[in-house]
């Protein structure tokens, strides 16, 4: 459901308002996620936020402890009352750091008032170059935060045999990568991705790689629940603009896959029907 400013009032009013989304027994009307980096200054992250209409906002716990450029003032920059906090472990390389700076995640949310926010984005990423996941600590951490009653939501390469082992592992989501993070490359792992959402019964995320409205469409109609964009909105000419673009696209995605597109032809079929036509 859109809460940005619409540019078509009257089309926001008759369309129909995709269902909930649920992860971890917390509802959310929005099925989009947006993140706090790589904005040009906190006030353009509040608009685009609010633009955004999304009720998940992931923040780099390593980088708001150590106040990193960009990231000063962040927590209290954000109304929490109505965001809900997606602690993230960006920047680490270790199934040891994961852990720890998902512990200070928690503490984290805890001291913003959410008091039951045992959410965490798990991140371990020991590639520089590419940011890939390494699939093998990602499972590892996973096992030990759902032990420590987390609810995980694992940040990872399109590989559909992980994903089936990190749902087992009791993680409440899977996030597969759309093509490398901040790269705006689109759905470049699309085949391993529809065969992740075939198989999962978790929602699927799909996080990173997404660089236009019509790439976000295209994942939610292959059904995915949901889409965890950042980049592409934070560093767009226009930040708002695009997190209000990425939110309709969201939704247009969504309701097109819940509607069923006709089957592909190798002919034409005429939209008019042939009976009764004048001779």
């Amino acid at each position: 459901m859109l809460t940005a400013t619409i540019l078509n009032p009257t089309l926001a009013q008759t369309s129909p308002s995709p269902d909930t989304l649920t992860i971890a027994g917390r509802t959310f009307q929005s099925r989009l996620m947006t993140g706090t980096g790589k904005y040009p200054d906190i006030a353009t992250m509040q608009h685009s936020i609010a633009a955004s209409g999304c009720e998940i906002v992931t923040v780099a716990v390593r980088r708001v402890q150590t106040k990193a450029p960009g990231h000063e003032g962040l927590a209290e920059a954000i109304d929490w009352d109505k965001i809900w906090m997606l602690p993230n472990t960006a920047g680490c390389k270790t199934v040891e750091e994961a852990v720890r700076v998902a512990r200070l995640g928690r503490e984290m949310a805890k001291l913003l008032g959410q008091e039951d926010n045992n959410f965490v984005k798990l991140e371990v990423i020991p590639d520089a170059k590419y940011l890939l996941p390494d699939p093998i600590g990602t499972l590892e951490a996973a096992e030990q935060l759902v032990k420590e009653g987390f609810a995980v939501l694992p940040y990872i390469n399109a590989d559909p045999l992980l994903a089936k082992r990190l749902e087992e592992a009791g993680c409440v989501t899977v996030m597969p990568l759309g093509s490398p993070i901040g790269s705006g490359q689109g759905l470049k792992n699309a085949a391993n991705i529809q065969i992740i959402i075939e198989q999962a019964n978790i929602p699927v995320v799909v996080d990173a790689g997404i660089g236009s409205p019509s790439e976000a469409a295209a994942a939610m109609e292959m059904g995915a629940d949901a889409l965890l964009i950042n980049s592409a909105i934070a560093l767009a000419r226009e930040p708002a603009k695009m997190a209000q673009a990425m939110a309709m696209a969201t939704e247009a995605g969504y309701l097109a896959y819940q509607a069923g597109r006709i089957p592909v032809k190798a002919y034409a079929s005429a939209s008019s029907p042939l009976t009764g036509t004048v001779v």
